[in-house]
């Protein structure tokens, strides 16, 4: 079995209170620590890579971003997702053979670009273009940016939920639900829900796998817990 193989039967067959947790990490050291606690992925964060990297999220050179995946990659032996934000702008079959190379299983794609989310139905027919490309050998989480970006309708969740599934999607991501929301959206959402934890407060992972989630990650927020900590390291040792 291939680590794509591996890495898309970690989302199935799953108990409601016993979603995939993947941690984020931002670099080679932080992977270690995540694969050595016995994490059986990692989800590689687009904004906590451009934390380490001196960037603001969205704004890390495009080889930047893939040659720290690489890394990330090259530090562990579990299957390792990437965040590639809307792509890049690189067309389908150059998105996934970068990727590829970079040794990364998985990737999140978002359907909005500068804060404005993209026609559906022209961003399904990308994603289906990328699966086309990609075959089985990369497990596409499909992010849905509704709630995060001006139109947090539950309905228009589930409609381009569906659009990205019927287009090959693996999980769908409907970034910034409310976790009273969480039911609804699992009811009208097929396959896997992957869900965002940002900040130490709110629902565990078990508790969010109650409410529907398939799988757990924390996009920038463990990177961002990692700096408050060395501050306060740095302000002791001043």
């Amino acid at each position: 079995m291939s680590q794509a193989d591996t890495f898309r039967a970690l989302h199935h067959h799953r108990a409601p209170e016993d979603p995939l947790v993947l941690p984020g990490p931002w670099d080679a050291v932080s992977a270690r620590v995540f694969a050595e606690a016995g994490f059986p992925g990692l989800a590689v964060p687009s904004a906590g890579v451009a934390a380490s990297l001196g960037y603001e999220d969205g704004q890390v050179p495009v080889d930047e971003m893939f040659a720290a995946v690489t890394r990330i990659v090259r530090a562990v032996d579990v299957p390792v997702s990437a965040d590639v934000e809307d792509g890049y702008g690189l067309a389908p079959k150059e998105l996934v053979e970068r990727l590829l190379e970079t040794g990364a299983v998985g990737c999140n794609l978002e359907d909005s670009e500068d804060g404005e989310l993209k026609d559906p139905r022209a961003h399904a027919e990308w994603l289906a273009e990328v699966r086309a490309a990609a075959g089985d050998r990369l497990f596409v989480n499909a992010r849905v940016d509704t709630f995060a970006y001006g139109a947090p309708d539950p309905e228009q969740t589930i409609e381009r939920a569906a659009l990205y599934v019927a287009a090959g999607a693996d999980c769908v991501y409907p970034i910034g639900a409310p976790p009273e929301v969480l039911p609804l959206l699992r009811s009208g959402i097929q396959g896997p829900v992957n869900v965002g934890v940002f900040t130490e407060e709110g629902p565990s992972p078990a508790e969010l796998g109650a409410r529907g989630a398939t799988r757990v990650t924390f996009g920038p927020g463990l990177q961002r817990r990692a700096t408050r900590a060395l501050r306060e390291i740095a302000a002791r040792l001043m």
